[in-house]
């Protein structure tokens, strides 16, 4: 006699769902937001294009002229000098503020309270009339007698106290980043390399900094782009670097915004190079903190302007489960 049919073989004998079609959520108050904001750009673009007052042709004619490229050239060779004298000094002040000695560690808080809690013009006009506190540089023995005798003026040209000025600021501000880094690596790393018998600079140069710099990149690309626009005041001491040649050629020809206009764009220009390999430093140092390496600038700008939604995986097949009962 047949046994009829109950509700759990019915289920059993099912066909199996579909898979299931995943449909995008909408985001309407984006796309408007998103039009909003390229009609604002597209107006903007057009009144700066438009504008006669602007006159585009002069800045033309000086985009490439010998004066302003000379004054490029300085920004750059300032901007290099001294990011590289912050960078060193800076890794020596955070070595010293995070040593056990109380001497280093004071010494190193007074240089960074100091040279952090003045600004730094004062600090260039400072380095440019130096000679005015010490006529002469004598270099011997301390507290004897000395052997070199140097005159401040001859030694420290305008170049050299700009450069002086701008690096030593830039270690105290560095000092505090690389310091963070470090902060940033846990101390059981410490405590395993010591246990594999490095000694505490190998550990430092082999285990943390490489580690650190994952944080250290990001405040240090915004420091060089900074420094960039930070050597704009060497003008007060008549240093000719990118603005104040800009500004020797509108004394004459009398037209600022021209000239305003060719430096600025050079700024960015030079500033849209160091974002580029500050992303890529950013991109090589992160790759051990997240599953798949960030994307490139490309590939980002790509995405933002055909964005693809994700592809939804098949459910996995039910266990315990006769295929022929799914």
């Amino acid at each position: 006699m047949a046994r009829p049919a109950s509700a759990t073989d019915e289920l059993t004998r099912a066909e199996p769902p579909g898979e299931i079609q995943a449909v995008p959520v909408r985001h309407p108050g984006r796309w408007i937001a998103a039009a909003v904001i390229a009609i604002l750009i597209a107006a903007l673009g057009r009144s700066v294009a438009t504008n006669p007052r602007f006159e585009w042709g002069v800045v033309g004619d000086y985009l490439f002229s010998s004066r302003i490229l000379n004054g490029l050239v300085l920004t750059l060779e300032l901007t290099v000098l001294a990011m590289a004298i912050g960078i060193a000094l800076g890794v020596l002040l955070a070595l010293m503020r995070m040593s056990q000695s109380a001497l280093l560690s004071t010494t190193s808080w007074i240089y960074i309270w100091l040279l952090r809690g003045t600004p730094v013009l004062v600090q260039i006009l400072f380095w440019n009339f130096i000679s005015a506190v010490y006529p002469s540089i004598d270099l011997g023995i301390p507290f004897g007698p000395s052997f070199i005798h140097l005159n401040a003026n001859t030694i420290i040209t305008p170049f050299m106290a700009a450069t002086l000025a701008l690096g030593l600021n830039e270690g105290a501000y560095m000092s505090e980043i690389v310091r963070a880094g470090i902060i940033s690596v846990e101390e059981g790393q410490h405590d395993a390399a010591h246990a594999l018998g490095m000694t505490r600079l190998q550990t430092m140069r082999r285990i943390v900094l490489p580690q650190a710099m994952r944080v250290i990149i990001p405040p240090t690309g915004n420091e060089t782009i900074s420094m960039l626009k930070t050597t704009s005041l060497v003008a007060f001491i008549g240093l000719g670097d990118l603005l104040y040649s800009a500004q020797l050629i509108y004394a004459t020809n009398f037209k600022p915004i021209p000239l305003l206009m060719t430096a600025s764009i050079w700024y960015l220009a030079v500033t849209s190079v160091l974002s580029i390999g500050q992303y890529y430093l950013e991109r090589y140092f992160g790759r051990g903190t997240a599953r798949e390496a960030a994307p490139t600038l490309m590939q980002r700008i790509r995405a933002g302007f055909w964005p693809r939604h994700a592809e939804v995986e098949p459910l996995p097949e039910p266990r315990g489960i006769p295929k022929e009962h799914r």
